[in-house]
């Protein structure tokens, strides 16, 4: 007889097993382009690779958004094993302050639209966010037959460390203990969700990170709670989640989004675009 106490169900996004390979192989984000990174990875699952004869990696998305590169590499920024990488394709504008560096929400969703021809719609949203609202939203992407990317813009304090034992998986995912390890690092990031594991304790997301060294080559699980707070980035710049779809799935997105009291609109995570400064 099936013990319901001890079972599980895991869902993976449309699209996701394209973006997963095309995660493996870009690894890891080259200095500053978290956003870009994930943007590349959206476009990729969306079997959109090319635009104007040119390729949609990191460093076209970086430039079509705006992205600014530190001048220097920040260690303090970076998870530890991480070094950095400098291997930048174009050159991108650069700013002596690393903490402004980076890529905006506007910028990565008007580089989407653009680069995609419009086939893709990305649609922001700023919250409330919690595992309701969390679990609703990716119900709602969940269902669809064409590729969807949820890309993140959180906080990575509120996260769980991205080494979480199977004990420490498995006690949150039966029976909801949230004593995981204690957060990698301490920065406003870009990452995508591709997955959700559900118990009766709650609901584990898959996140693939743009660092190998976070979780399994940039794979790791985090619960419905810190996923949710890391949203909110209540102590910081302010955060939210990117839903890129296939233009024509977009209005489901947005009933679906509107129902659960999600608000659509863009944010400002304390980064800076090209030509502009603080």
């Amino acid at each position: 007889m099936k013990n319901d106490r001890e079972s599980f169900e895991v869902r993976l996004l449309p699209g996701a097993r394209a973006l997963l390979e095309l995660h493996g192989r870009e690894l890891p984000q080259r200095d500053d382009l978290c956003g870009a990174f994930c943007g590349a990875l959206a476009l990729g699952a969306a079997g959109i690779s090319q635009h104007g004869g040119e390729p949609l990696d990191q460093d076209a998305v970086a430039e079509a958004a705006g992205s600014i590169v530190s001048a220097l590499t920040d260690v303090s920024t970076l998870p530890a094993g991480e070094s950095g990488r400098r291997d930048y394709r174009l050159k991108l504008p650069s700013v002596e302050d690393s903490s402004v560096s980076g890529t905006t929400a506007a910028g990565l969703i008007g580089a989407i639209a653009t680069l995609s021809g419009g086939a893709l719609e990305p649609i922001p949203y700023t919250g409330p966010w919690d595992p309701a609202t969390l679990g609703g939203l990716f119900d709602a992407v969940s269902v669809l037959e064409r590729p969807a990317t949820l890309v993140s813009n959180f906080a990575t304090r509120h996260l769980w460390g991205a080494h979480a034992t199977p004990a420490q998986l498995l006690g949150y995912l039966l029976d909801g203990a949230e004593d995981g390890p204690p957060p990698d690092w301490d920065v406003g990031h870009f990452a995508c969700v591709v997955a959700r594991a559900q118990g009766p304790g709650g609901s584990l997301y898959g996140v693939a990170d743009t660092y190998p060294s976070l979780g399994n080559r940039g794979l790791h699980l985090q619960p419905a709670e810190r996923l949710a707070a890391a949203l909110e980035r209540r102590d910081m710049p302010a955060g939210g989640m990117i839903v890129i779809v296939d233009a024509a799935d977009a209005p489901a997105v947005r009933a679906g989004a509107g129902a659960l009291g999600l608000a659509e609109g863009v944010w400002d995570n304390g980064t800076v675009t090209a030509g502009l400064s603080r």
